[in-house]
C-alpha cells in the first residue's frame, strides 16, 4: 500500500491540470506503483494468495485503463507508457 506522500508525488508528476487527481494517466501511474510494491512483497511471501489476487486485479484494471486511454488519446497513451516503461 502506498503512503500518502508517495501517492501525492505521483499525482503531481502525472496530472493533466492543477486539480487533477482522477485522470486515467494518474490512475495508471498509481496502479503501476502499487503493482511494483505488491510484486516485491510476493517475492518474499510466496504463499500470500490474497495479495496475489489483489495484484491480478490491479494488473487487469491498469490494462483496461490503458486500453481506454489508447482509444481516447493515443498521444497521451504513448507518453504515459514511455514515462512508466510499459510496453
Amino acid at each position: 500500500m502506498l503512503d500518502s506522500k508517495s501517492k501525492e508525488r505521483i499525482i503531481q508528476k502525472f496530472r493533466t491540470h492543477g486539480t487533477d487527481t482522477g485522470s486515467p494517466q494518474v490512475q495508471v501511474a498509481i496502479l503501476t506503483a502499487e503493482i511494483k510494491d505488491l510484486t516485491e512483497h510476493l517475492k518474499t511471501h510466496k504463499k500470500d494468495f490474497s495479495s496475489r489476487r489483489g495484484l491480478i486485479k490491479k494488473v487487469g484494471e491498469r490494462r483496461r485503463l490503458l486500453k481506454y486511454l489508447e482509444r481516447e488519446d493515443i498521444k497521451a497513451h504513448k507518453q504515459l507508457t514511455e514515462a512508466l516503461n510499459l510496453a
